[in-house]
């Protein structure tokens, strides 16, 4: 089988979430027709192992984003099977390119097995559900659900010229207030919660995420009635993460906040309640106050570095 998949690029460089789609699909023993919206890293996605060939897309549509334009311009180029990010765009894009083939769309996909079997969380996290595809589909997967493929790979770009009507155009692009990174990519994540304190004390979870490169995240409570901004909102109502490691600091466990991080590989639990909900998912839990945990984590990552 063969899978189909759009790449999702950063800046100048593909999208680490296109290496894990890539990934996956070879993880099925399956090869990959990677498609490069605007052309954009073309010969990047070729290098990947597991890609038989690279489609370029070329196109007036693809100056800026519109889901609509995009979906029109590279639905003709799919196949039966699609794979695409779960990002804002990926499930823009996606869903509009099921509904243009008339065939079903599964979001937010965290494993596949050979038959295609797939699984995703359902009800906030509380259940899983399994659903086997016998048909066409398009499967948005979760970023850091997969195992990145290797770049080792020599594949041939075909470029082909397609466009479609635009609808959307940017006036304006407004830089990110900060250029920390996204909790969505992080490979860690230290979030904190309403038992920081203020606001104020979150520069020592900064430290902390400077020192291992980790994203910084927060809860609702911090958000709402702190003013944090909601791109670092975890939880069922903010973003859905999946890092390696997910620390939480001064978080109870909200139902809420677990629907958005319980799916981490490795969980650290830091509270001063030893009854705190988020025991109940945490791989490791220190009961204690931030104020004695973290200077206590911050000096032992210090000597880890000398």
């Amino acid at each position: 089988m063969n899978f189909t998949i759009i790449a999702e690029t950063n800046g100048d460089s593909l999208h680490p979430t296109t290496y894990q789609l890539i990934g996956a699909a070879a993880s099925m023993g399956s090869n990959s027709t990677v498609i490069c919206p605007n052309g954009e890293c073309a010969s990047e996605a070729a290098k990947i192992n597991g890609v038989e060939k690279v489609i370029s897309a070329t196109g007036d549509c693809f100056s800026v984003f519109d889901g609509g334009a995009w979906a029109s311009a590279l639905s003709s180029m799919c196949g039966k099977m699609i794979l695409i990010s779960a990002s804002p765009n990926g499930r823009e894009i996606g869903s509009r390119i099921a509904a243009k083939k008339g065939i079903p769309i599964i979001q937010d996909v965290v494993s596949m097995t050979e038959g295609i079997t797939v699984s995703r969380p359902i009800y906030s996290g509380k259940a899983m559900e399994s659903l086997t595809i016998s048909g066409s589909a398009v499967i948005s997967l979760r970023p850091n659900a997969f195992e990145a493929a290797l770049a080792e790979n020599d594949a041939p770009i075909n470029i082909i010229d397609q466009s479609a009507d635009v609808r959307i155009s940017i006036q304006e692009a407004i830089n990110k207030a900060s250029e920390r990174l996204d909790v969505t990519e992080a490979d860690i994540i230290i979030s904190g919660g309403r038992g920081m304190g203020t606001i104020e004390n979150f520069s020592h979870l900064e430290e902390i995420a400077d020192t291992v490169g980790a994203a910084v995240g927060a809860s609702r409570a911090v958000v709402d009635e702190w003013g944090m901004p909601h791109r670092m909102q975890v939880g069922q109502t903010g973003k859905t993460v999946t890092p390696s490691l997910y620390i939480a600091v001064g978080i109870s466990g909200a139902i809420q906040h677990l629907a958005g991080m319980r799916s981490s590989k490795y969980i650290l639990a830091i509270n001063k309640d030893p009854d705190a909900p988020i025991f109940g998912v945490a791989d490791y839990g220190i009961v204690a106050t931030w104020e004695d945990a973290i200077p206590a984590l911050k000096s032992a990552l210090s000597d880890l570095q000398s």
